[in-house]
This record gives structure tokens, C-alpha cells and sequence, in this order.
């Protein structure tokens, strides 16, 4: 059975581990590399681990990852959804869509109205994935990279 857990920045290995196998398996879909993010120390992982709200699907070893982050747009009614990345042994069961859900209910459970995601150009799957589960094209570009499109879902 999969369980969705949520990280701390103890379990800075486990952040590391499954940042790691994303970027590994999905380069073109981060705006980071394996090579830089590997030469990380513990202290700088254990600063991720705790900068975001880390879950992470866990199938016997970790599977999925979604990390949520707020004042990235300085509304305080957004949250941002900075990363997501599911195995692709695990992938179409349903996955994404439950470590966005956490993602969700924590922005909610923090008062935000809004969650952003940006979606590197060209990734028409990780959109197409997006707008399956409810989050909708805004036209904006996102701010540290020219080559992102924003999507947002409006919380209710």
C-alpha cells in the first residue's frame, strides 16, 4: 500500500534521495542538475528539507515527491508548488494527483486562495497531467526562468 508522508528536515537523506532520483530521471524537467544538486552537504539539505513542506510517496522506497512553498510571490495568498515527480514505475496510478491533493490541503490549512506552478516549456505532458488535475493555464510566465509557463488552481 502507498502512503503519502511528510518530510522534516530529519529526514534530510530521504529529501536528498528522492530530489536526487528526479533529477536523474527528469533532468529537462527541473531548472537544477544532478551535478550541482549531489555536491550538497547535509547542512544544505537539511535547509531544503525545511524551506518547503515536503510529501512524499512512499512504496517501499520513496516513488513521489511534491514540495509546497509559500512567499515565493510575495501574495500571501498564494503557495507554490515547486516540484513534483513521480517513479515511473509509478506513474498513471493515480500518484501525482494525491501528493497534489496534500500539497492542496496544506496551502489551504495556511489561509492561501491561490497555488502556482510553474512548467517548463516544452513539457506538454507534465501540463497536460496539470490540467487533468484541475489546474489551469494563467498566461504568466514564471519568474526565474523565461522558458516557464504558470498554472494555477484557485482553493476553495
Amino acid at each position: 500500500m502507498i502512503e503519502i508522508r511528510t518530510l522534516t528536515s530529519d529526514d534530510w537523506r530521504d529529501v536528498r534521495s528522492v530530489r536526487l532520483r528526479a533529477l536523474t530521471d527528469a533532468p529537462e524537467a527541473f531548472t537544477s542538475t544532478i551535478e550541482r544538486e549531489s555536491a550538497y552537504d547535509e547542512a544544505k539539505w537539511r535547509d531544503l528539507a525545511a524551506t518547503g513542506r515536503w510529501f512524499v510517496a512512499v512504496d517501499d522506497e520513496l516513488v513521489g515527491v511534491a514540495v509546497g512553498v509559500s512567499g515565493w510571490s510575495g501574495d500571501p495568498n498564494d503557495r507554490e508548488l515547486v516540484g513534483m515527480w513521480v517513479a515511473p514505475s509509478h506513474r498513471r496510478r493515480g500518484m501525482a494527483g494525491a501528493l497534489l491533493d496534500r500539497v492542496k490541503a496544506w496551502a489551504t490549512s495556511e489561509g492561501a486562495t491561490t497555488l502556482r506552478l510553474g512548467v517548463r516549456e516544452g513539457n506538454e505532458q507534465a501540463v497536460r497531467a496539470y490540467q487533468r488535475m484541475g489546474m489551469r493555464p494563467s498566461g504568466e510566465t514564471v519568474p526565474e526562468s523565461d522558458r516557464s509557463n504558470s498554472l494555477i488552481i484557485m482553493l476553495e
